[in-house]
């Protein structure tokens, strides 16, 4: 069974169309990569797919479940990371994230678990506004992953991080993490090396559909254009 799958989905924001006949499979375990320059529809397909905009028209369904009528069955098993990072500026980061843990149900060591695993303990003390970005995107990865969902959306996922904090996250949010994925990117060469289907936006609709190994850099690139 498809774990993402779209028919003519269409969004629109006024008069303006944020996505138009855009239609797609994607099997469970596998991973969407998304291309496109900004404003091309990339965070709108996200929001979609993560019950928080309904679809003007076409069919949508996510692990099973139609769009927007079923979207109450779906959420608790998405991990959405956004581009604002759904986190409370002025709470810390271990109370963000003990927060969501009881909104879904989690343990408390699950939040420990991923403090620890991300290199967050010696600040979760602080209050979220006083981090750098790379820490509150690490936070926001923490958030995302916490009660282990089935389909990670993933808005440039390894934006504001350096090297080390890459390393750090990876095992959460990339290939070895074996979710479904669907993620948003501006990097050709690593988008192509983690994706095994390619979907390219320009101005809302599709202009690349097609396995990843049957996509260059090149087209992406032209994207941008």
């Amino acid at each position: 069974m498809a774990a993402v799958q779209l028919e003519g989905l269409a969004r629109h924001y006024g008069e303006r169309e944020a996505l138009g006949g855009v239609s797609l499979s994607l099997e469970g375990g596998q991973s969407l990569v998304v291309f496109g320059p900004n404003g091309a529809g990339k965070s709108t397909l996200l929001r979609v797919l993560a019950t928080l905009l309904r679809p003007h028209s076409g069919r949508v369904r996510v692990l099973g479940r139609a769009l927007p009528d079923e979207a109450w069955a779906v959420r608790g098993r998405i991990g959405l990371l956004a581009h604002e990072p759904l986190l409370y500026r002025d709470l810390t980061a271990l109370e963000n994230l003990r927060f969501h843990a009881r909104l879904h149900s989690v343990a408390q060591a699950r939040v420990e678990e991923l403090l620890a695993r991300l290199h967050l303990r010696q600040r979760c003390g602080d209050p979220l506004r006083t981090l750098s970005r790379g820490m509150v995107q690490r936070v926001a990865i923490a958030r995302a992953v916490l009660h282990e969902p089935e389909l990670l959306l993933l808005d440039e996922p390894r934006a504001n991080l350096d090297p080390a904090a890459i390393e750090l996250v990876d095992p959460l949010i990339g290939a070895t993490s074996r979710r479904t994925r669907v993620i948003t990117s501006h990097d050709p060469a690593r988008g192509l090396a983690e994706a095994d289907v390619v979907l390219g936006l320009r101005a809302g609709r599709p202009a690349i559909l097609r396995a990843a190994r049957e996509v260059t850099v090149a087209e992406i690139a032209e994207l941008y254009r």
